[in-house]
């Protein structure tokens, strides 16, 4: 298992889109996924169960992986982000 911790950085925080890109980006790979949040814990590859974060700019995340790819989900994972999702930060 591989545990990775991130902030939320753009200003809108894990919205619609962001929540979409993240279960797509987590989809291509077979390890599990999850994301814990103020010890609630939930499945990284369900858009509803992302949804319900709710997690605005600044919150802090614990991304759990566990599978034969979970480098490569890691990185990627923590990779959107670092970037903002591509929005403004």
């Amino acid at each position: 298992m591989l545990t990775r911790e991130v902030t939320v950085r753009n200003r809108a925080g894990v919205h619609t889109r962001p929540a979409s890109m993240i279960v797509r980006e987590a989809s291509r790979f077979s390890s599990e996924f999850f994301i814990k949040k103020d010890g609630y814990e939930i499945n990284g590859k369900s858009i509803i169960g992302v949804m319900t974060l709710a997690a605005e700019q600044g919150a802090t995340l614990e991304l759990l992986f566990d599978g034969p790819d979970e480098d490569a989900a890691a990185d990627a994972l923590a990779d959107l982000f670092e970037r903002g999702f591509g929005e403004a930060l």
